[in-house]
């Protein structure tokens, strides 16, 4: 039986969507997931489902929470394992987590979130290389450290799940990566909660796709 619900956008355009998603399953959460097509701009559905008035949202056991980032904390407190045990690892994991929730505007903007299409060569923006010279830097410091093939080791946790809808993003627009961050691409593209979501998205109805993210202009 169902403990409450979670209502995410889109699957092939919510980055956000697939964030909180992640931390549900990982935590193993038994919630229905409710899904609201997204218009491309603001969707009144989605208005009207959440206190936000943006996706994901989860509804659990009396909570009530909205923000990719506070529901995978809320997650993260029923499964401690998605962060790292050692306290050191686990700032540092929280620390990477939050820097990609509040930041990386410029890749947003010029690679969005497409999952099924490829544009190899587009959208390489001044301002979105910069922001993928800074998340290589931090996928080398972690995926040194740890040895892979997950940023904090052989497990896929909490930041793993902040950072899937950057590799989704490099999936589809193919920018030139260092062998360790396509090696990192690979292992989170493999894992078997990433392959439902690519599953689950290629499934959803035609008539969801937004005509601006499936043909952008070079």
């Amino acid at each position: 039986m169902a403990e409450g619900r979670l209502v995410i956008g889109t699957r092939m355009y919510s980055s956000w969507s697939l964030r909180g998603w992640l931390a549900v399953q990982l935590a193993g959460l038994k919630v229905e997931e409710v899904v609201i097509p997204l218009a491309g701009g603001s969707t009144p559905a989605v208005k009207e489902a959440t206190p936000s008035g943006t996706v994901p949202y989860l509804e659990h056991r009396g909570a009530r929470v909205w923000e990719s980032l506070a529901i995978l904390e809320y997650c993260a407190g029923l499964a401690p394992r998605l962060w790292p045990a050692d306290p050191v690892a686990r700032a540092w994991a929280r620390s990477i987590s939050a820097e990609m929730h509040a930041g990386f505007r410029g890749l947003r903007m010029a690679m969005p979130m497409t999952i099924l299409n490829t544009f190899p060569g587009q959208g390489r923006t001044p301002e979105a290389l910069a922001d993928i010279a800074r998340i290589e830097a931090i996928w080398r410091e972690a995926l040194l450290d740890s040895a892979g093939p997950f940023l904090f080791g052989g497990e896929f946790g909490a930041a793993d799940a902040m950072f899937a809808p950057v590799c989704c993003r490099f999936l589809t627009w193919q920018p030139d990566l260092t062998p360790l961050s396509q090696g990192y691409v690979e292992a989170v593209r493999n894992h078997p909660l990433l392959r439902r979501w690519y599953s689950e998205a290629a499934a959803e109805p035609a008539a969801w796709r937004i005509p601006r993210y499936e043909a952008p202009q070079p």
